[in-house]
């Protein structure tokens, strides 16, 4: 089956009452629920609570514990309010009868108003470039067959701007660019747009704290924390987006990151923040 089909399939949730829905998992790189899949498994569920002529704009999350993949997470909706323009719900993940994750949304009817963004940075086009796909195919002699097939098996392709080193990583400015996008053809529901943004929101996010540092995933045991959301304007994940990625701060082994997300015109359609952990692996 098409990858981006399975991923459409894979983030739509089973009704089992008004409220309440749930999901099944696939394996990323570990038996660890990945992420982004939750994010995207969470804002589908709230959306099928809000009427159709409102959109996300913001969410807001914590992930609280692993997610298993072995077995089904049940979403749980919470109809917050129900106001003239906006629409809040809450959601909670529960798995084995506990909270693994929670988020806020808040839905809005599009209404006109002022208008301005931030520009693009100036970066080279994405027929310039080659993918993630296409590096470890360069380098597939060194590395894992489990990364080369987590690659391989990505729905959504990348190509990095800043090619990362691999093997000698040095210190670096905590920034990275990587242009993303679906590698079929999606449905025109904006809200499956939204969904697999989501998905894909949560790469490389916490990497780009690492560049500073002169380490390696070997080095660096990596979990997202929090994760928040803004959709701007409408976008087609189908088509090439630039994530713009900054680390503005690291502590107390946190890294603490932020990306803007452009269309290839120019136009900012999300932001993105998130911090999560960031701690040594012990020798």
């Amino acid at each position: 089956m098409d990858l981006v089909q399975s991923l459409v399939e894979h983030l739509t949730l089973q009704k089992i009452d008004s409220n309440i829905f749930q999901g099944t998992s696939k394996e990323v790189s570990s038996t660890r629920v990945f992420g982004g899949q939750v994010l995207a498994q969470a804002l589908h569920a709230v959306t099928q609570t809000v009427d159709p002529d409102r959109s996300i704009h913001s969410m807001h999350a914590y992930f609280i514990l692993p997610g298993n993949t072995k077995d089904n997470i049940t979403y749980v909706v919470d109809r917050t309010r129900d106001g003239g323009s906006f629409t809040t719900r809450r959601v909670r993940a529960v798995q084995y009868g506990k909270d693994i994750f929670i988020m806020a949304a808040s839905f809005q009817k599009r209404q006109d108003g002022l208008n301005h963004q931030i520009d693009m940075p100036e970066v080279p086009d994405p027929n310039e470039l080659v993918t993630d796909q296409e590096l470890a195919a360069k380098f597939g002699d060194f590395l894992s067959p489990k990364f080369k097939e987590m690659i391989r098996v990505r729905p959504i392709e990348f190509k990095p701007v800043e090619l990362p080193d691999l093997f000698t990583p040095v210190k670096s400015k905590p920034f990275q660019h990587v242009w993303l996008r679906a590698k079929s053809k999606l449905p025109d529901d904006p809200h499956i747009h939204q969904q697999i943004l989501a998905y894909a929101s949560d790469y490389n996010l916490l990497t780009t704290a690492m560049r500073p540092h002169e380490v390696t995933l070997k080095d660096i045991q990596l979990a997202s924390l929090d994760h928040a959301m803004w959709f701007h304007r409408e976008f087609r994940v189908d088509e090439w987006l630039l994530y713009a990625l900054e680390s503005p701060s690291s502590s107390n082994s946190r890294g603490f990151t932020r990306g803007n997300i452009f269309n290839r015109e120019g136009m900012l359609v999300a932001s993105v923040v998130q911090e999560g952990l960031l701690r040594k692996i012990s020798k």
